[in-house]
Parts: C-alpha cells; structure tokens; sequence
C-alpha cells in the first residue's frame, strides 16, 4: 500500500509549545467515475482552445493573462508577476488564536476536511495537544496560508491525530433568511406531531459511511460494463405513481395506523403525565 503523501508540511503553535505538523486531504473525488470528452466521428479525445471572444483566434498559454473587469467589456489587466506579489508568505505555522467549544461553530462554514499527524519530531506536544483539547472538550481555531490563501482553520481531536477543517469567510455563507423567507408560519400539534414522533422513533439508528453507496457511479459502472459485454442496457424503472393524500393520512399511512387509530405511547405514560414545559430562549450558532 503506497504511503499518504502530505499536501503541507509545517507546524502547530499554541502558546510557547510548537510541534511539527503533515496535513493530509481527508476526502477526495478521484475514486469517482469520470468521462472524456470525444470526437463522436473519429473516436479521438478533443482538447480544450482558448479563443479570443472577437476574433475567434486560439490565444497561446504565453498571451493570456488575468483580467478584473470593472465595467461591461471593460477589465484591469493583472500580470503573473503582480498577481504572485499578492500571494501572502508563508511562515508555514497554524497559529491557534483561540479554543472554543466543539459546537460553537456552525457547520454552515464548514469547507474542507484534512487530517492532521506529527512529522517525525514533536509527537510528545502533538499528544498533548490533542489530548488537552479531547479532555477540555474544546476545538482550536488557527490561521496560516494554505494553497496560496490566508485560511482560518478549525482543529479538532480526532481517533489518534486531529482534523483540520478550512472554514468559509463570513462574506461566502450566504443568510438563511432569503431561502426561508417564504416558509409560512404554522404551530404543528395533536395528533400529528404525535404520528410524526412515531415515524421518528421507529427509524432511529446510527450513522454508518459504509451503508450509503454512490448509486449514479455504480449505475454508470453497470451501463460501461454491459457496453463492454454487448449486453442490452439497464433500463430505468419508472417511478410508482404519488396517490394524493393530505398530510394527516399520509402520516397514518407512514405510521401503518388505521383512520382513529393513535400512536402507542411509551409506557409509563399517559396523556395527564404530560406537563407543559418551560419555552427555552431561541439560541443561534455564529461563527467565532
């Protein structure tokens, strides 16, 4: 089994304490299936040209530059060597600037997962480190320039080494507010939060990556292999047709309940045992 390469080498600080640090990508997409482009006449794989928009002319690697355009048609020319000037140095350290709970950061601003292990020396601090935040319950926040970027990352404990995860900037999540704006108000109570608690009792389980499969990959991996066969293809199966229903029997229907049937209650209980409760203040999660 060939060794994970690391993607960055470098160290973690936290106070006077450094340890040297590899980071590793935790999730990739290149196990996926993926496709060439080909010529449908001659069978050959076509390259992409870049052409001027006006012309039509191909423009060589060498002529093409970055452009910020101001105006409609109207652009700032930026050349390589500004361009590498902007680029912050790296001083190749994950600062920890502070420790937060674990669930203190919304995981809206979640962007991309990397493990984190010591290299060669400083194991001694990279344990403490990790065992320290375990025990605290706490994850780090840290800054460094990673892939040519200044990033915020957050670390956590994870199994025998930690995870970092590069968190979005503020002005990239966009609000809530406008994808719920329209979601009308409506207090959900009787017997429908009733068979809708039902439902989610008899589905509770636990999570296992293992159990869900990528159907479009092996669906197109069926399809290439009966291609290969000079077997007939897979035919889609046609969807059984929705029956219209309001919510309340598509619930009973769920529940496998019959018309003025109710859902049976833990035991113990009854409906007099049910004391209303205290409202608790609405609390929301912000980035640190």
């Amino acid at each position: 089994m060939v060794a994970a390469r690391a993607n960055w080498k470098g160290y973690i600080k936290f106070g006077e304490v450094a340890c040297a640090v590899a980071l590793y990508t935790a999730a990739s997409t290149s196990e996926r299936i993926a496709f060439n482009t080909l010529n449908r006449d001659t069978g050959n794989r076509v390259r992409r040209e870049f052409v001027d928009s006006e012309t039509g002319d191909p423009v060589e690697r060498e002529d093409q530059v970055k452009g910020y355009e101001i105006e409609n048609g109207d652009f700032v020319v930026l050349e390589p060597d500004e361009v590498a000037a902007a680029v912050p140095e790296s001083d190749k350290t994950l600062k920890i600037e502070a420790f937060v709970p674990c669930d203190e950061i919304d995981d809206v601003y979640f962007d991309k997962p990397y493990y984190l292990a010591p290299d060669k020396m400083g194991a001694d601090a990279f344990r403490l480190l990790r065992d320290g935040m375990r025990q605290a319950k706490v994850a780090a926040l840290a800054r460094t320039v990673l892939f040519r970027r200044l990033r915020t990352v957050l670390i956590r404990p994870h199994g025998k080494g930690l995870i970092g995860t590069t968190l979005n900037f503020d002005y990239e999540v966009r609000s809530a507010k406008e994808a719920f704006d329209d979601i009308p108000e409506m207090k959900i109570e009787g017997e429908m939060l009733d068979l809708a608690k039902h439902i989610i009792n008899t589905k509770k389980g636990s999570f296992d990556a293992k159990s869900f499969d990528d159907r479009y990959d092996a669906a197109v991996a069926e399809l290439v292999k009966a291609k290969i066969e000079g077997k007939a293809l897979p035919k889609k199966k046609a969807p059984p047709v929705a029956k219209k229903s309001d919510l309340l029997e598509a619930l009973r229907q769920s529940a496998r309940l019959r018309a003025g049937e109710k859902p049976k209650r833990a035991a113990g209980k009854t409906t007099n045992d049910r004391k209303p409760q205290p409202k608790r203040a609405a609390t929301t999660k912000r980035a640190a």
